[in-house]
């Protein structure tokens, strides 16, 4: 992380970006893969930005502005550097229209889940916001997916989900000291919300076959992200003012880079094939990413919290996704 980003690293992920969000579809099990990576890569994002504050060099909503300005940029670069792929037999296509609502919906989104959450965090401190964002979020989502979309999770799904939910308590709230201030459970709430509604429409829209350049859709979504935190970053200084500037552009780069473009894009991916329930649980190894990072790189002290939280949670992501994959084979629907 210490430094820049090299060109081998920039192929690589235009590699991986432009193998996955081309194909005209992915199968559950590869849709698993990816959010997993995801998952583990947005666990990096929280240290980096750790860093980045400790330095001094940008407040949240900055960060947040630079985060999807930069991923953005990246975006562009893969999808002018690859070629375009052929369209798939069974696409659905959409309306400019429809799909320019749906960019704008997911933009809207994706501004609010990072900023309240970093709202959260300087409001009520780190473990209570990571506890209620990250908690509530699969409650919502699975509730959404139920009335919208007529997903079950099961008696197995539902044993997972409180088990993942038991974990993050135990993993975060476990060294104790966490102090509740309502603003902050608001902050946090507000963030739940908008990486529910991310994750629906996106659930949603694949599991009506409709796609377009998801690279695109993926780049037009950071795109309005950006435009909605620009005030909100300027308000607060969008020039670094750290006396250790190269460090802080090496750690924006690195977080517009793999959390960001490559995390996000893969998240898109993988979230329009697997169960939105599903989805949220498997996003729950961003803290156990975030946890592991703490303790080998950060100088964090490894709790017997750490590691009991760390294994429940591992355990559930591992059953669910182990559930999904089977009821794919089953079944030729991406929901079965």
């Amino acid at each position: 992380m210490s430094h820049a980003v090299s060109g081998q690293s920039a192929r690589s992920l235009e590699s991986s970006l432009s193998t996955t969000l081309t194909a005209p579809a992915l199968s559950v099990p590869r849709g698993l893969v990816c959010l997993v990576v995801a998952g583990l890569a947005w666990g990096t994002a929280g240290a980096a930005a750790e860093l980045v504050f400790r330095a001094g060099g940008l407040g949240p909503a900055a960060l947040s502005f630079w985060r999807c300005a930069g991923g953005l940029v990246l975006l562009l670069a893969v999808r002018a550097l690859r070629r375009s792929p052929a369209p798939a037999a069974t696409a659905v296509r959409e309306p400019r229209w429809r799909t320019a609502v749906r960019v704008l919906v997911l933009g809207v989104s994706l501004a609010l889940f990072q900023t309240a959450y970093f709202a959260a965090v300087a409001a009520t401190g780190l473990a209570v916001a990571t506890v209620v964002t990250l908690g509530a979020g699969p409650v919502l989502i699975a509730l959404g997916a139920r009335l919208t979309m007529g997903e079950r999770l099961g008696r197995g799904g539902v044993v997972a989900v409180v088990g993942a939910l038991g974990g993050l308590a135990v993993l975060v709230l476990g060294s104790g000291g966490a102090t509740v201030r309502p603003a902050g459970v608001l902050w946090a709430l507000a963030s739940a919300s908008g990486y529910a509604v991310m994750t629906l429409l996106t659930r949603w829209f694949g599991r009506a076959g409709r796609v377009g350049d998801r690279l695109g859709t993926t780049a037009g979504t950071f795109a309005v992200a950006s435009l909605a935190l620009l005030p909100f970053g300027v308000a607060e200084g969008l020039v670094p003012h750290a006396g250790h500037i190269g460090e802080v552009l090496v750690l924006l780069a690195y977080i517009a880079s793999v959390p960001t473009a490559l995390a996000y894009g893969l998240y898109f991916a993988g979230a329009a094939v697997v169960r939105s329930a599903t989805v949220s649980v498997i996003m729950l190894l961003e803290p156990v990413g975030a946890a592991l990072i703490a303790v080998t790189l950060l100088g964090e002290r490894l709790t017997g919290a750490t590691v009991a939280g760390t294994a429940v949670m591992l355990a559930a992501v591992v059953g669910l996704a182990a559930t999904e994959a089977r009821g794919a084979q089953r079944s030729p629907l991406p929901d079965a």
